[in-house]
């Protein structure tokens, strides 16, 4: 029987989930634009006028891409400025839209965002596979063209740091997951079943209740053995690598439980091998539903070196 502070709980746990994941959002869009626009407006916005009560502010912004050796060309569609034997791809934007209230308001709708962030994608795919680039983050905007090449110019040893670094190295994501209820059936499987012979009805109880937990426990633990027999693996094929938080089920769709999130930097002659590592490592956790997700390459946003312009 569920106690009335039990039934409080799950009545009133989805709005809170709701809730929680709606703030998180917020504080992401204010991020975004406090970096869009260099950090220096970090306090929080003013309400929100109607919007038929603004004026839509005059002239253009420019909307930056990436970075690339003045050597490589360029996507179809963008344009290019260069400085410092640099190029920094970039299109003009209207300040009515990505203005720095225009852009809260826009950064808002998640459906103009989703667009906005794919377009961004596309064209850095698109660079990638010309070359080596140094992505720049999601809202990176200029005023001109003169703000950009000064970019460029202050920049260019972080940024020619960071094209040697990647060059000829691809970024490759991978997710484990594993199927929940063959994790726990081996995890029993190892565990054994308790033994309630000569028990009276409460302590089989008390005896199948611990069991249940210690089984949990050990699914959890093997969850974990295998995640990090998987990264170590793959982490040896690599130059470099970092791990993320398992993804939200209910945001990215995802079925199974993610066990493990991560990212390589990879020789692009070693390729091939990652792909042939993560199908042998599938295979060899088959017993608990085991899929290596192996997805790129990416343009290396986790691996371009700290403190490079207009990143992190």
């Amino acid at each position: 029987m569920i106690d009335p502070l039990g039934r409080w709980a799950a009545e009133r746990a989805p709005a809170l989930v709701a809730r929680a994941e709606e703030e998180a959002v917020s504080a992401l869009r204010d991020a975004l634009v406090s970096a869009a626009l260099g950090g220096e407006r970090a306090r929080p916005a003013p309400p929100t006028p109607a919007p038929e009560t603004h004026m839509p502010e005059p002239g253009e912004l420019l909307w930056a891409y990436c970075v690339l050796s003045a050597d490589d060309p360029s996507p179809d569609g963008v344009d290019r400025i260069e400085a410092a034997e640099l190029a920094a791809l970039v299109r003009s934007v209207p300040r009515s839209e990505y203005g720095e209230e225009p852009l809260r308001r826009n950064l808002n709708d998640l459906a103009w965002l989703e667009q906005v962030a794919r377009s961004h994608e596309a064209v850095l795919e698109q660079a990638l596979a010309a070359g080596t680039i140094v992505p720049l983050r999601l809202c990176t905007l200029y005023e001109n063209e003169e703000s950009v090449r000064a970019m460029l110019e202050r920049e260019r040893e972080s940024l020619r740091g960071a094209l040697d670094l990647l060059g000829g190295r691809e970024e490759w994501g991978v997710k484990v997951l594993v199927d929940s209820a063959r994790l726990s059936e081996a995890a029993r499987s190892e565990s054994g079943e308790p033994s309630l012979e000569g028990v009276g009805d409460g302590g089989a109880y008390m005896l199948r209740r611990r069991h249940e937990r210690e089984t949990r426990e050990l699914a959890d633990a093997l969850a974990r053995q295998v995640a990090e027999e998987i990264h170590a693996r793959l982490a040896d094929l690599a130059l470099d690598s970092v791990t993320r938080p398992p993804q939200n089920r209910d945001l990215s769709g995802h079925e199974g439980e993610m066990i493990l999130n991560a990212a390589y930097l990879v020789d692009g002659r070693r390729v091939d091998d990652l792909r042939a590592t993560a199908g042998q490592l599938e295979s060899e956790h088959a017993n608990v539903g085991a899929r290596v997700e192996l997805t790129g390459p990416w343009p290396p946003y986790n691996f371009v070196p700290a403190g490079t312009a207009a990143i992190g």
